[in-house]
């Protein structure tokens, strides 16, 4: 904890010529920032794995450094010294008080207890935009659900029509009954391809960013974690009230990086579907160009062309 505090110090050191006495709680957020920042590579990796779960993972991570800054806000001494960290400030609010020492100071709005209060809107609104993005994530990951379950229903009954259409071409006269059955199974399953490829590149379309892997009933158990999870952030208010002022403040500082890192990566994997969505949208245009050119009609063979005459 020493090499904590000393750092945390120096930092402040630093910073106090244009910060003065709210130099060390600028160097705790600087520190935090530092930390999430090492954090990113293991954050990106969970936000790709589509797990709510994995999203857990950069928080437990950091609950050795939120225990360590709770202790070098709380402990008299540190190392066998005076901890100096105790001394320092947030405007007039000492960074080791917590919120009952503030009403007692003060009262609910004095100088400690405002310090108190900009804090706790502040987490407030990091967690009521978690909560909304959240919500808005789990009603998309639904729809997309749906539209994979129907487009897939769709690319299903799509090739009975094309199989259906090749069994009459190969019941009309006019040939022998091996090129008419020849014929008509061939363009059957032609069609029925082509309807299938149709199918399975709108399906791909519709369910981009989804593990391939990944059931409708996963992706509804998914809808119903991100729903929740959201408004876990409200419990970080509970916890800035009971803890020092320094604490807190890592506290506020930490959600607002994981809420802005989601946006960041939720836009940069938008943006990846979109332009996977536009490929395949071409590529089946191309497809759907190429068979429909390519479709000729078979010269009767040597055998019709005997029953012919």
């Amino acid at each position: 904890m020493s090499a904590f505090t000393h750092l945390v110090a120096q930092l402040g050191r630093l910073l106090e010529p244009v910060l003065a006495q709210s130099a060390t709680a600028a160097a705790i957020v600087l520190f935090t920032v530092l930390v999430r920042l090492a954090l990113y590579p293991l954050s990106r990796a969970a936000f790709w794995g589509a797990t709510p779960l994995a999203t857990c993972l950069p928080m437990l991570l950091q609950l050795p450094v939120f225990f360590v800054m709770y202790q070098a806000f709380s402990a008299a001494e540190v190392g066998g010294a005076a901890n100096e960290l105790l001394g320092q400030r947030l405007f007039e609010a000492p960074l080791g008080a917590r919120w009952s020492g503030a009403l007692g100071e003060g009262g609910l709005l004095g100088a400690q207890g405002l310090v108190f209060l900009g804090l706790f809107a502040a987490i407030a609104a990091v967690a009521a935009w978690s909560a909304v993005r959240g919500r808005r994530a789990a009603a998309a990951i639904g729809s997309t659900a749906s539209a994979s379950a129907v487009t897939a229903t769709a690319g299903s009954t799509a090739a009975a029509p094309g199989a259906k259409a090749g069994a009459k071409a190969g019941a009309k006269p006019g040939g022998t009954k091996a090129a008419g059955a020849k014929g008509g199974t061939g363009a059957g399953t032609k069609a029925g391809a082509r309807s299938a490829r149709s199918a399975r590149g709108a399906a791909g379309a519709a369910g981009a960013g989804q593990p391939a892997e990944m059931t409708v009933e996963q992706q509804e158990l998914m809808r119903k974690l991100g729903g929740v999870l959201p408004l876990l952030s409200f419990g970080t208010l509970i916890t800035a009230a009971v803890v020092p002022l320094a604490a807190g403040l890592y506290l506020l500082t930490t959600t607002a990086w994981s809420v802005a890192e989601r946006v960041w990566l939720q836009h940069r994997k938008d943006r990846a579907e979109r332009a996977a969505s536009a490929g395949a949208s071409g590529a089946s245009g191309a497809s759907g160009a190429s068979g429909a050119s390519g479709v000729v009609a078979e010269p009767p063979t040597r055998g019709g062309a005997r029953s012919t005459l």
